[in-house]
């Protein structure tokens, strides 16, 4: 009894010490694991609640099967993060709703099913192909003409003849491995779905769910993935991780990046310093002059939790307090999704998406009307045999094709 008791005084003892509870939140960005960990730690503070911050994503793992290996241990965090229909259906059995909560009427993207709120928008991210207008300016390639294949493929050429001019090792700084099935069968693979197209158009989205394909634009999309494998370093396309092709750009080692606004605090911390902004996606023979840009996920609270009420808080004063401000413009570069913030960041992805988006010039996020399971295990693998040249640019297209028909079937 002596030593039961005694274990319950030590239990005690550090409860009090690290609060009166425990926060746990699961987010998908990597690229702001420290800023996160950093508010989440002071906000703990002043809430007496020890916040835990688990960051999934890149190449330490997908989300989703973390989530599934916690939901079945019993361990959910209280907050998490998802990155659209596909998954919230998949979670929607503890996801809490969300529509009486104050920030809601601050933003116009948050995640709605059914006329309800689900979904707390973490930001407002774009991409399209972030540039280095300091090298194109000595190559003499005005990046206003990068809006179609052809514009892209002469670019791409002339660049990759002035490599040891530039100092350049490579055009393009493009990861294609399995582990970075996100930048190809996610981002990339949003350029079949949305390109030129009104935003939030969705015939081309529900075409290929129900297994019918234009041959012509997925053929035209292949050759806009091949050019991008063509003139990419071939060590960062086949085995380079996030920091590996981030970097590669942020040295000036490539005049091109496949990524979005949310590499500036990487590009910040690298001291890249050169002028940069994000030019239209080639992967159509007509011009198609926009980025694509929308919320990127958002964060639901489990509605099993044992701390709604402090999760519900952590989520508000995120909109609501200058610390979460300053937490979500200055420290983690994003572009906020809420009104009444009055902070702007200072990446210069950042502000090139808010110059897209102010121009009404944007297309919409597609690629999570397909599920986590097509994109990853199916699409990733079809990607990364092209990117190695173990498949054909006509064997992608078939099997490109073969994948919308199969999975239609399901």
């Amino acid at each position: 009894m002596k030593r039961i008791a005694l274990a319950f005084m030590v239990l005690m003892a550090a409860t009090a010490a690290f609060g009166a509870g425990k926060l746990t939140l699961m987010q998908n960005k990597p690229e702001i694991d420290a800023q996160i960990k950093a508010y989440a730690a002071e906000w703990g503070k002043k809430n007496n609640v020890t916040v835990v911050i688990k960051s999934i994503g890149g190449t330490s793992g997908g989300m989703g099967p973390q989530l599934k290996a916690d939901y079945a241990a019993g361990d959910m965090p209280d907050i998490f993060a998802f990155d659209g229909l596909e998954s919230y259906k998949e979670w929607e059995g503890v996801i809490l709703d969300l529509s009486k909560e104050p920030w809601v009427s601050k933003t116009s993207v948050a995640f709605k099913y059914n006329g309800k709120v689900y979904g707390f928008p973490v930001a407002v991210e774009g991409w399209g192909m972030a540039y280095n207008a300091d090298l194109l300016a000595k190559a003499g390639i005005d990046p206003k003409t990068l809006t179609n294949y052809d514009a892209y493929k002469k670019a791409f050429e002339k660049l990759d003849s002035m490599k040891k001019e530039l100092g350049i090792n490579s055009v393009v700084s493009m990861a294609a491995s399995v582990e970075m099935g996100w930048v190809t069968a996610h981002h990339n693979f949003n350029s079949l779905l949305s390109n030129g197209l009104p935003y939030g158009d969705l015939s081309v989205v529900n075409d290929l769910l129900a297994g019918k394909v234009d041959m012509q634009r997925l053929q035209e999309y292949a050759d806009w993935v091949e050019l991008l494998f063509k003139y990419a370093d071939k060590t960062v396309l086949l085995t380079g991780n996030y920091d590996a092709q981030v970097g590669a750009f942020a040295t000036g080692k490539a005049v091109f990046l496949h990524q979005g606004n949310w590499v500036d605090p990487n590009l910040k911390a690298a001291n890249a310093t050169f002028k940069m902004a994000f030019a239209p996606h080639g992967s159509m023979k007509k011009t198609t002059d926009g980025i694509f840009v929308a919320a990127p996920s958002f964060y639901a609270i489990n509605k099993d939790s044992k701390n709604v009420a402090l999760a519900k808080k952590f989520l508000n004063d995120l909109v609501t307090t200058p610390e979460g401000h300053t937490y979500m413009v200055k420290d983690a570069g994003m572009i906020p999704a809420f009104s009444g913030i009055n902070l702007n960041p200072e990446g210069q992805l950042s502000k090139s998406v808010q110059q897209w988006s102010a121009a009404g010039k944007v297309y919409s996020w597609n690629q999570y009307y397909f599920s986590g399971d097509f994109r990853d295990k199916v699409l990733t693998p079809i990607y990364n045999q092209f990117a190695a040249g173990s498949i054909t640019k006509a064997q992608f297209v078939d099997l490109m094709a073969k994948a919308f028909k199969d999975n239609a079937k399901k």
